[in-house]
């Protein structure tokens, strides 16, 4: 099964290596524990109970609210009843015991197929699709479920209450590198088409407001604006084509939460203010709730009630009265106080939006949802609201994000552990301190740190050649993490060069220790471009300028990066902050201003949602004390550089992140560096138009199809149906060896199921068609039909129309799924009458009954395409999965009879088919349009192989789809085939096209 398909612990990221126990603090030992344990201890998770029409299971909750450390009610444990009950949900096969809307529905299977989709360059991973179920479940599901699923919304408004009393929260902890942007994607989809479906529906909401921690985040999301060049909605295929018009009519603001500070209406001067107060009452020159509100959301006035989306959420959360009060010092008071006011202005500004447009529910994004210092929590302390985790143990497994290392043993003797784990706790106090008047020397940093950097730079010049070798045209990023300025600015020094003055005022260079982090030339020269930059990602996020001292201290880099803006045409009147803001925004993206940026030095924290993917080093050099620290920063490092499988095993290649004085993560693993991965190119395959808008394909969408019965007398045509092949692939194992400790083995046999007749088995066939399938919902069975059934199953088991192998038996067509999918394929050759017409018609989409090449506009990076030929493709490229289709593509073009054709990849053409009882859609190859008369198209599958469904997709295209759009007579001549032969597609396609020229089957 595809790995966007499964649970965790079975998918094919799973890294056989990447698994160890947790201690009682929750971090991994040295311990390896194996797949099978794994496995045991998932197993042994209690599951829920089954009732009629979905599943359901006890609930514990508890309205107790948190008491200190002492958590009332157990937020994990409350996490693994969702996550089972919406594993129950999910396994449901039938859409129609969903209990969710049509919307929801449609989406869900669209997301569930796209996973499935090997053409698909971006596909959601399970995590994603997990989160956005949850959400789902609790929304929709939930609240049929009576008083278990009442109960799930009462915990929640109880773990709420104290921390949040005006709000309803729910948190979904993603691990950095799971893709919440994507989440937030198809959350925003889920309730804007529900709303604009349903519009007086409470439950739904087509206005988001999406609050961000700083600006570069804000400016990254702009992917979840409909009508944005890059919208994931299209780029990641995340709605259906026909939906995306409704997408349109979303309401999405997006802000970083520094706009809710209210802002000065008047600026007075402080004798002028002095003056008009007078003896009287301080004048307000303040802006209200209502301005500010109408400043930084007036799309979404009236509307009603919104949703609000908290990327990086554990910055918000409202103080805790009366709670812990940590005794801090220092940087880490100063960092507690930071905390504490963004945290209240962030959470002010929702409460501000509740009272005055009406928020719905807001949920909460981010990789550590926990309460940060000065928040009144212990810190750490998980929010209560959590309703689904994906945590970064869970992601390192997966392997959708970088394995992190660090260090695990050292020759150092006499220490408990290697010292270069914590390394702060060894030097903090040894570290040069800033004098009046003068600035520490670099030269004095304590030798430990000096062999650190020495040790990790070392490796990283390896990493720095590996993929200058291999064609790599971004260089691999080393992070240095301090706790203030001017360690940071020391650490930039020492690595990268500096200047200084020597005692007769003559300005000299110093070399930097890290030779491809230097910012100088071999002759002291300063470099065009910095190689090395120290960002303040504090101050440029909450969209200030940098302050005075900062900015002359860095005066020479910002004009380096000035002067590269001018080169490359760029805009010239930008700030200071907002260079360095681009250069930080784009380390390690092509053609931008930090593209070529080796060494990143921080203050403080480098900020969420910096998405650079080249990170392969960080060094740390301030206190780490909690576990969430240290995730944050060895977050930053765990962005993968590829997304491409491995096509030997189907896994991702491994790729790893050195890390030096971060604890709180402890893994064991032999020192490789990774191979690098080659960026692919990204191309737009869209129509070319209007140039060659006179090559455009239209289609019917097809959702289903119906049966026009003028009579009761039923009849049938099997002249060319395949075989339905019986295997163990379908029913399982039908051969069993069974063997004790001693004795003999016993094979155990479907044998017995021989003896039943043939009659039996038609009759029971029979009887599930004429139940489930020649009857309309609430309408009574025809039982006078089956007589006609039951002859029409007997006649096609006896013709040979049934294969069975590997042991397996026709008695096993009573197996419901198999009937199922035998009465589709009878019920597709089923006529009015002998030599007659068909009695299926095609339904079409409501909202959108004709696809066309028209609408094809989408992103990918897969290698393998073919360009068209100008005058036979609306498209501009055909994106191919194999040679095969690239020869395949050729030849079409050069057939005569051949006016235009096109690859069916983000098409939009639908095939619906039933396997195994379940509804799924199958995407056809190629559409040609053929030149004749009428409009006539010919659907051509390629296939190398045929799978166990290739024939249910077959026959669904020849008995069904293909007769059924025929007789609607609106869209011309439909005809298929199906072309086997790879190493010469020649004259199966001649012998095609021929026939579809001459007569096309009704």
């Amino acid at each position: 099964m595809s790995f966007f398909e499964r649970p965790i612990l079975n998918s094919p990221y799973f890294v056989p290596e990447q698994h160890w126990e947790l201690d009682a603090d929750g971090r991994p030992t040295d311990t390896v524990v194996s797949r099978r344990r794994k496995s045991e201890l998932i197993s042994a998770m209690p599951k829920p109970k089954s009732v009629k029409g979905g599943h359901q299971g006890e609930m514990e909750l508890s309205s107790a609210g948190l008491e200190g450390q002492d958590v009332a009610y157990n937020v994990t444990e409350f996490v693994n009843e969702m996550r089972s009950q919406v594993d129950a949900w999910r396994a449901l096969p039938n859409p129609n015991d969903w209990q969710v809307t049509p919307v929801t529905q449609r989406l869900l299977q669209h997301w569930r197929a796209i996973q499935r989709d090997e053409t698909q360059a971006i596909r959601p991973f399970f995590c994603q699709l997990e989160a956005v179920e949850t959400a789902i479940w609790m929304t929709e599901v939930a609240p049929k479920m009576g008083e278990r699923g009442k109960r799930v919304r009462k915990r929640l408004e109880t773990a709420n209450a104290e921390a949040n009393p005006d709000l309803f929260r729910v948190a979904m902890k993603l691990a950095t590198g799971a893709g919440k942007t994507t989440v937030m994607a198809m959350l925003i989809a889920w309730q804007t088409l529900n709303a604009v479906r349903s519009p007086n529906s409470k439950t739904y909401s087509r206005g988001f407001l999406i609050v961000t921690p700083g600006i570069t985040i804000r400016d990254r999301l702009r992917v979840l604006l409909p009508n944005d060049a890059e919208s994931y909605y299209q780029r990641l295929n995340l709605v259906p084509g026909d939906l995306m018009q409704d997408m349109q009519r979303a309401k999405i603001v997006l802000t970083n939460y520094h706009a809710f500070k209210k802002r000065e209406r008047v600026q007075l001067a402080k004798g002028t203010r002095s003056a008009l107060k007078g003896h009287g009452e301080e004048i307000s020159t303040e802006e209200t709730e209502g301005q500010m509100l109408q400043r930084v959301m007036p799309e979404l006035m009236g509307l009603g009630r919104i949703n609000v989306i908290n990327d990086e959420a554990h910055h918000c959360y409202r103080e805790r009265p009366g709670g812990i009060v940590a005794k801090l010092t220092g940087d880490e008071k100063k960092e507690a106080d930071e905390n504490a006011e963004a945290a209240r202005l962030w959470i002010s500004g929702i409460e501000a939006a509740k009272k005055k447009l009406g928020v719905h529910t807001v949920y909460d994004l981010s990789a550590t949802p926990f309460f940060l210092s000065g928040s009144g929590w212990i810190e750490g302390t998980l929010f209560p609201w959590v309703i689904s985790d994906f945590s970064l143990m869970d992601a390192i497994e997966c392997g959708i994000v970088k394995l992190p290392r660090v260090p695990v043993a050292d020759n150092l003797p006499g220490q408990p552990e290697p010292l270069y784990r914590k390394l702060w706790d060894a030097i903090g106090k040894k570290m040069p301190k800033k004098t009046r008047g003068a600035k520490p020397d670099p030269q004095s940093l304590p030798i430990p740190l000096k062999t650190a950097i020495d040790a990790l730079y070392g490796h990283y010049e390896k990493t720095y050649k590996l993929w200058e070798a291999e064609g790599v045209d971004i260089p691999p990023v080393f992070i240095v993490v301090c706790n203030n300025t001017t360690n940071s600015e020391l650490l930039r020094d020492y690595m990268a060069g500096y200047e200084r003055e020597d005692a007769n005022g003559v300005i000299e260079t110093v070399k930097g220790k890290c030779e491809l982090f230097s910012n100088f030339s071999t002759d002291g020269d300063r470099l065009p471009r910095p190689r090395t930059v120290l960002i303040d990602s504090a101050t440029l996020e909450a969209g200030g300028d940098v302050d005075k001292s900062f900015r002359d201290a860095h005066a020479e880099e910002i004009e380096a990066f000035r002067r590269e803006q001018a080169e490359r045409g760029g805009n010239q009147d930008l700030t200071d902050a907002d260079i360095l803001r681009e250069v930080m925004n784009t380390v390690g993206k092509k053609g931008r201003l930090g593209e070529q940026v080796r060494c990143v030095v921080s203050v403080s924290m480098l900020t969420e949602g910096w998405d650079a993917n080249n990170v392969t080093h960080i060094l740390g050099l301030r206190a780490f004390g909690t576990q969430l620290i240290c995730e944050q920063v060895i977050g930053r490092a765990l962005r993968r550089l590829s997304y491409d499988a491995d096509p030997e095993t189907g896994l991702f290649r491994t790729e790893y992140a050195d890390i030096m004085g971060i604890d709180g993560l402890n893994f064991s693993a032999q020192p490789r560096i990774a191979p690098p991965q080659q960026p692919r190119d990204v191309v737009n395959v869209r129509a070319v138009s209007p140039d060659r808008d006179h090559l455009e394909i239209t289609f019917p969408r097809v959702i289903g199809y119906v049966a026009d019965l003028p009579s009761d007398r039923l009849d049938v045509d099997f002249s060319g149906m395949e075989r339905y092949v019986l295997t163990t692939e379908k029913t399982s194992a039908a051969e069993v060896t069974m063997q004790g400790i001693v004795g003999e083995s016993e094979k155990l046999t479907l044998e017995y199921l021989r003896t039943t007749r043939q009659s039996t088995i038609a009759y029971h066939v029979a009887k599930h068609m004429v139940f489930e399938k020649l009857r309309d919902a609430h309408q009574k069975p025809r039982m006078h039909l089956i007589p006609a059934a039951k002859r029409i199953v007997n006649q096609w088991l006896s013709e040979g129309h049934l294969h069975c192998t590997g042991g397996t038996v026709p008695a096993q067509l009573l197996y419901r799924e198999i009937a199922d999918e035998v009465c589709d394929l009878i019920f597709g050759a089923l006529i009015d009458k002998p030599g007659g017409d068909s009695v299926l018609r095609a339904v079409l989409d409501p909202y959108n009954p004709t696809g066309s090449t028209l609408g094809v506009n989408f992103n990918t990076t897969k290698a393998t395409r073919y360009q068209p030929r100008s005058d036979k493709s609306h498209l501009n490229w055909i994106i191919t999965d194999s040679d095969w289709e690239d020869k395949l593509a050729a030849r079409i073009e050069d057939h005569p009879a051949v006016l235009s054709y096109a690859k069916n990849h983000n098409l939009g053409l639908d095939v619906p088919y039933l396997m195994e009882g379940e509804s799924r859609v199958y995407r056809p190859d190629f559409l040609i349009r053929l030149d004749a008369p009428e409009p006539t198209t010919l659907i051509i599958e390629v296939k190398g192989y045929r799978g166990p469904d290739a024939m249910l997709k077959a026959e669904t295209m020849r008995a069904k789809w293909i007769p059924a759009v025929n007789r609607l007579s609106t869209y011309g001549k439909w005809g298929f085939a199906e072309l086997r032969d790879i190493n010469d597609f020649g004259p199966a396609l001649d012998e095609a096209i021929e026939k579809m020229l001459g007569t096309v089957p009704a």
